[in-house]
């Protein structure tokens, strides 16, 4: 990330931008159904994307990305209202007119993964990474059309639904999107527990929306268009349903879970993590 402190704009916070942009990365995060009061400044669902703007920063470093997150006038998504949604368009077109033509990808948690799905039909969105996102099953599809949809999800959430993730992943490649989903286990909605899992996957899956040829095979299989290359289905469910493994390999996948249990304990030891 870069020196300094961020640069706040009225709807969004610019966190890191390089002398010569080659892509723009853009954070939305959580929020609530409802709730019109604005969010306050220490905001934690605000605060949980900054380790992931870090990851992102690092997994694309050579792609030299502006990385931003969205800041929302309101703390819900506010039925047809779609608050969330609307500011991320604004923020979006704001930071165009500004940087030019930059290839986008959207990183959404939970609402800001509906808000960044809600967006993605913009011409220079090449995709979205969804962690743990919002997916209503009346959410509309056709425009994700050519876009990569990366959705991430743990099948315990009691939140947000991995189902229903799946669900509008299988009705977006319908409607002509490369989705493919990666199903975690062990974790939480909040993404506290395995926290570097998560960072780590959505590093590699930013990564390679902006570049696919950096993408793992499997995941470049499941996210190829029909007819070129994309798996056949098998026995045990959706060829584009993926492990951690998939995306990261056994052996990193397997150290991200263990630095995650090394930090919690060390945050108990201190007294400043949960038990």
């Amino acid at each position: 990330m870069s020196a300094g402190s961020p640069v706040e704009h009225p709807r969004v916070t610019v966190l890191q931008r390089p002398a010569a942009p080659g892509a723009l990365i853009l954070l939305l995060h959580g929020g609530r159904a409802d709730a019109l009061e604005p969010p306050t400044r220490w905001n934690l669902p605000g605060l949980r994307m900054r380790p992931f703007a870090r990851a992102v920063a690092r997994s694309c470093a050579a792609e030299r990305p502006v990385v931003a997150q969205v800041r929302y006038r309101h703390r819900g998504w506010n039925g047809s209202r779609a608050d969330a949604a609307r500011d991320a368009e604004s923020a979006l077109a704001a930071l165009l007119a500004e940087l030019g033509e930059l290839p986008v990808v959207l990183v959404g948690h939970s609402m800001g993964g509906r808000a960044a799905l809600h967006i993605a039909g913009h011409p220079r969105v090449r995709g979205v990474v969804g962690l743990a996102p919002w997916c209503p099953e009346e959410e509309p599809v056709t425009h994700l059309s050519g876009r990569a949809l990366a959705l991430v999800h743990d099948t315990a959430d009691a939140t947000t639904h991995a189902e229903a993730t799946w669900s509008l992943a299988a009705r977006a490649r319908a409607a002509g999107a490369r989705a493919c989903g990666v199903v975690l286990s062990g974790s939480d909605h909040a993404m506290l527990r395995r926290a570097g899992l998560w960072h780590a996957l959505a590093g590699v899956l930013t990564q390679g929306v902006l570049r696919p040829d950096a993408l793992p095979e499997r995941v470049a299989a499941a996210l190829a268009p029909p007819g070129r290359g994309a798996p056949t289905p098998g026995a045990d469910g959706p060829p584009w349903l993926l492990t951690p493994a998939d995306v990261l390999g056994e052996g990193r996948a397997r150290r991200a879970v263990e630095r995650g249990r090394a930090r919690r304990a060390v945050e108990r030891v201190n007294g400043d993590g949960p038990p």
